[in-house]
């Protein structure tokens, strides 16, 4: 069984030498093995006192969806005041520097979900580069990337792209854990300059998914309830650039991709023609309940991951836009309204780091036109990010 970045940090006294004042940047998937939350656990160390916690996207307990803004609040479990990083403007995405001067250090633990876009590290290497700034310590208590650390897809981002789902420069699947996404932006982009500790797990191989952990699955954000939808969301997410609904507002959300105008046979037997590895399409009917065609009948299809060893996720989700955009070119339409505070590009572009994608698919390509598009070197992408391991 893997041991938490946060067990580690509660057994190993050394990592808490010199803590008196501390701040924490938590939400609700920072729990032991046995389900307790970090915020009392902490705050039972003796001489230790949490001053104030702040909280990522969706808020310390997850009740806010995407993209909606979070205020800040008071915890009762610590009767802290609680700042939220996700506020209405893109200034409120990391912490004022005094709200950092009179604590002893920054603690973080944040499940992350293996995928670029996903914005809790975003929030913590923000973060990381204002304690920079005033010299304070960080402490990261790492925990598993669900999908594994070996698998890579995707590319880097261009310097005119750069936003809240593309902070940190790693393809869309990077197979990094938490700790190493700090590790590796504070080699990158702050040359070292965070006094960053990054709190290992013990007993994690980079070949282990997250069910071979031995640890609880607690859903990282409304939308993410199972590990089944993290496996797909490094391609899944792409849907949200698309006026078809990614299954927010159903219970299976980036396992459902459809819309009214698409016919569900005829999208799910081109895509099954495609024989993409360790996936299967089926077709399906579905209600969202909220968000992008709310309330309305959408014909789609459920992706089945047969063979998560083999699957694909971003070539995936990009053969399902590829497919409904060829089949239903006048319906089909990108995503036009701000997203992640970015109001003057594409979803499509920001997501995908380069516009070269959508342009792709736009033109007409074939299929491996649009997929080689989006790819970077894959002996680049693990050359770079070998630099950043703490895991074998």
């Amino acid at each position: 069984m893997v041991i938490s970045g946060l067990e580690n940090f509660l057994t190993d006294s050394s990592f808490r030498r010199g803590l008196k004042r501390v701040a924490l940047l938590v939400n609700y998937t920072a729990v032991d093995s046995h389900l307790n939350h970090a915020i009392p656990l902490i705050k039972k160390l003796k001489d230790i006192e949490i001053v104030r916690i702040f909280s990522p996207e969706h808020g310390l307990w997850g009740t806010s969806q995407d993209m909606d803004s979070v205020a800040d609040s008071h915890d009762p479990l610590s009767g802290c005041p609680v700042f939220s990083l996700y506020g209405t403007s893109e200034e409120s995405l990391a912490p004022s520097p005094d709200l950092l001067k009179d604590i002893d250090a920054l603690i973080c633990d944040i499940q992350d979900v293996g995928s670029r876009y996903y914005t809790y590290a975003a929030s913590i290497v923000l973060t990381m580069k204002v304690c920079a700034q005033v010299g304070l310590p960080c402490l990261v208590l790492d925990r598993p990337n669900p999908l594994g650390g070996l698998a890579i897809e995707g590319n880097y981002i261009e310097p005119a792209l750069t936003s809240f789902v593309g902070t940190i420069n790693v393809p869309e699947r990077h197979g990094l854990t938490m700790g190493e996404l700090a590790n590796f932006y504070n080699i990158t982009k702050l040359n070292g300059a965070c006094r960053l500790t990054v709190v290992p797990m013990i007993g994690y191989k980079r070949n282990m998914w997250f069910d071979e952990c031995g640890l609880p699955w607690i859903y990282p954000s409304p939308n993410m309830p199972t590990l089944e939808a993290a496996i797909i969301y490094p391609g899944g997410c792409l849907f949200e650039a698309t006026n078809c609904s990614e299954g927010r507002g159903t219970t299976k959300p980036f396992e459902l991709f459809g819309a009214p105008f698409i016919d569900a046979f005829a999208l799910a037997d081109a895509l099954n023609k495609m024989d993409l590895k360790g996936v299967y399409f089926r077709a399906h009917h579905f209600m969202p309940t909220f968000q992008k065609q709310a309330m309305k009948i959408c014909g789609g299809v459920e992706i089945h991951v047969t063979d998560r060893q083999i699957f694909k996720p971003l070539k995936c989700g990009l053969a399902v836009i590829y497919q409904t955009k060829k089949l239903w070119p006048h319906d089909f339409a990108w995503r036009t309204k701000v997203y992640e505070f970015r109001q003057d590009v594409p979803a499509m572009d920001l997501l995908c780091g380069t516009n070269a994608v959508r342009l792709t698919i736009d033109s007409g390509a074939s299929f491996a036109e649009v997929y080689n598009s989006a790819l970077a070197p894959t002996d680049e992408a693990n050359q770079q990010h070998r630099e950043a391991w703490l895991y074998k």
